[in-house]
């Protein structure tokens, strides 16, 4: 009989566990702001964008030039493909 479910103190979940996360970001070394707003960029997205970030292939944006030249190239080929209202 294991214990399914073990007690965990704070230590265990300040510690989390990515097994089987699949990240499209991969951080940079060194440079901390960088590192700060690649990291926090994921959780200014909601909806399509977030979708759409997920699907890049893993570690395929190293650097904030690069993710900031996606998502730019994304949202404006999606206004170019809606039509404005007259």
């Amino acid at each position: 009989m294991g214990d399914e479910n073990p007690i965990r103190t704070l230590r265990d979940y300040s510690k989390p566990s990515h097994e089987g996360y699949r990240n499209t970001i991969e951080l940079p070394v060194g440079n901390n702001v960088e590192r700060t707003r690649l990291r926090l960029f994921q959780f200014s997205l909601r909806d399509q964008a977030s979708n759409s970030l997920e699907r890049l292939p893993a570690g395929s944006i190293t650097t904030w030039e690069d993710l900031t030249t996606r998502f730019l190239a994304k949202i404006i080929s999606t206004g170019k493909d809606r039509k404005t209202p007259q």
